[in-house]
């Protein structure tokens, strides 16, 4: 039996429509940032909790009546595929300088991330902790420390 088919066009998230303007085109001025975030990070971290908890609660729905479910269901390589769709969009976005496509693209990425952390049984916490683990660290001894790490499972 074949997985179902997952879209390969924009994914259908209300991410991509916050960033438009009523015609449909992404705002046009690079040096105008329109995102002052209403949150604090501790809610920010509830928000991505409660995404996970939705996105979690999608995994064996009709892939018919849900575009998250059709994904995990398509399994791992589609929802890579995606995310690598995703991360060129961003890029390509960043290359623009538009901030509101950034800022839209990104949401794309970070939510496609979130379902492939459900497909894993991996939780958005997981890696807010090894983030949180990271903070303080200066960014070349972090990377000095796995790769530490990673020659002592080698042996």
């Amino acid at each position: 039996m074949m997985p179902p088919a997952v879209p390969t066009g924009p994914s259908p998230t209300s991410f991509e429509a916050a960033s438009e303007t009523p015609s449909g085109a992404a705002s046009e001025t690079p040096s105008e940032s329109p995102f002052e975030p209403p949150f604090e990070a501790a809610s920010s971290e509830a928000f991505l909790e409660r995404l996970g908890d939705l996105i979690e609660s999608r995994r064996g729905a009709d892939p018919a009546s849900s575009y998250v479910a059709r994904l995990l269901s398509a399994g791992e390589d589609a929802i890579l595929k995606k995310i690598g769709e995703e991360a060129t969009e961003t890029v390509m976005a960043a290359k623009d300088g538009l901030p509101a496509r950034i800022v839209a693209e990104t949401a794309d990425l970070w939510f496609h991330c979130l379902v492939m952390l459900a497909h894993y049984g991996l939780r958005p916490a997981d890696v807010i902790a090894e983030l949180q683990r990271r903070e303080g660290l200066s960014g070349l001894e972090e990377k000095a420390l796995r790769k530490k790490a990673l020659r002592s499972r080698q042996d």
